[in-house]
């Protein structure tokens, strides 16, 4: 067999070079699927689209063990301590209504009977 050339060489090169990127493209999407079939048996819903991205990015970002070791750590009752996305901010204290402080009589308007007293 002749030997290549350079530039026969390098086309080699770049050819093998673009199959192993189309390769890596397939196989990473497969993993992927297959994450994402996880992720369709978890009851992510609990969470925001941010939480849930941020939560991933940054879980990727420390690596798999640290952030594992880093959420164990985490008391279990922080979980149940959230509010269903069904309930309204007000709901939150015991479902009553916001209310301004009450007013010392010495505060109240001449006109709002407040005080029982005729006028001199």
């Amino acid at each position: 067999m002749p030997k290549m050339t350079d530039r026969e060489r390098l086309a080699k090169i770049e050819a093998d070079r673009r199959k192993l990127d189309e390769e890596a493209d397939t196989v990473r999407q497969s993993l992927r699927a297959q994450y994402a079939a996880h992720i369709s048996q978890i009851a992510v819903e609990q969470l925001s689209e941010r939480e849930f991205r941020d939560l991933l990015t940054h879980a990727i970002r420390v690596g798999g063990a640290a952030a594992i070791t880093a959420l164990k750590a985490l008391p279990i009752t922080a979980a149940t301590t959230q509010t269903s996305p069904e309930r309204r901010p007000s709901d939150e204290h015991g479902g009553a209504a916001r209310r301004r402080p009450a007013l010392p009589p010495s505060a109240a308007s001449p006109g709002d009977g407040a005080d029982s007293r005729p006028a001199p």
